[in-house]
């Protein structure tokens, strides 16, 4: 069983997050270059300074996680609704695990298992609301949350050993 300790996952997730949006910030475009270059670029005003950024989300995400954390720290991320969550792992056989799932943003997303008998599929809104599933453990098992076509937001999950 791999254990991660919440302080070396979120400080991991926090740094990641940090070279994204700074990768982000810095990527240019060729319109720019071959322009007059003696006319400075005219301000623009961005839609992303009327909306949270992504990593406020994802905090906000986390930290909705966090409240409701109980049992043992097993396993957690975040990721893009877009992307969606595609983990595996290994779980101990015959132990009680407790799978928790939010979504910031809009639309909602998918929640499956594999294999199928771990539990049963579950609709995830991305309206802020917690979603729940526990399941015993019986060996590897595979994680799926796809978002729903025109889905945005970010999605955190937490694996709980109870």
């Amino acid at each position: 069983m791999t254990y991660l300790n919440p302080r070396v996952w979120l400080t991991g997730c926090a740094a990641a997050t940090s070279v994204l949006l700074l990768t982000s910030c810095t990527s240019g475009s060729a319109e720019n270059k071959a322009g007059d270059s003696t006319q400075p670029p005219a301000p623009s005003n961005s839609a992303t300074t009327t909306g949270p950024s992504e990593k406020q989300v994802t905090e906000q995400a986390q930290a909705a996680l966090a409240a409701v954390h109980s049992g043992t720290f097993f396993a957690a991320g975040a990721e893009r609704v877009t992307d969606g969550v595609h983990t595996e792992t290994i779980l101990s056989k015959g132990k009680n695990y407790k799978l928790n799932l939010v979504c910031f943003g809009s639309g909602g997303a998918q929640l499956s298992f594999t294999p199928a008998s771990t539990g049963p599929k579950a609709t995830v809104p991305c309206d802020q609301s917690l979603v729940r599933r526990r399941f015993t453990g019986d060996g590897p098992v595979r994680i799926n949350v796809d978002g729903a076509k025109g889905a945005t937001g970010v999605i955190a999950w937490q694996i709980d050993a109870i």
